[in-house]
């Protein structure tokens, strides 16, 4: 009885080669890219908002409300929560990368990604009610 065995050859591969079919190399730089223009972006933003809540301190809810209101600031407060909230998608989408593998990674995208975009959606919604009440006279009657 022998048993016939295929012979082992080592063949000697660079790491390119190893490398080549496991993903671009160009693909992360666009979300680094991303990442960092949206990081940039928020510095003015945020600097803004802190010293908007500052000047706002102290004020009454009609008064918070009418600023709120103001389509500058309802504008500004736009582009803070989605930026903050896409923002946020990229870097929680980098940790996912990193450290879920195998079943788990598309689940864990997929949900980090519905509850970002819900929390984005929900501040969204809550600047454009603060803006379109203002301006339909419903804060000042109240």
């Amino acid at each position: 009885m022998s048993t016939q065995h295929k012979p082992h050859i080592t063949v000697m591969r660079s790491q390119l080669s190893r490398a080549r079919g496991l993903g671009s190399g160009k693909s992360g730089v666009a979300h680094w890219w991303a990442e960092r223009v949206s990081a940039v972006a928020l510095v003015p933003l945020s600097g803004w908002f802190v010293i908007q809540v500052f000047r706002l301190a102290g004020a009454s809810q009609p008064e918070v409300a009418k600023w709120g209101g103001r389509p500058v600031n309802a504008t500004m407060m736009m582009a803070l929560v989605i930026l903050t909230f896409y923002h946020t998608q990229l870097g929680l989408q980098v940790i996912i990368d990193d450290y879920v593998h195998g079943k788990a990674h598309v689940p864990a995208s997929l949900l980090m990604k519905s509850v970002i975009f819900l929390l984005g959606v929900f501040g969204a919604i809550s600047v454009l009610k603060l803006a379109l009440a203002t301006t339909r006279g419903r804060i000042a009657a109240s």
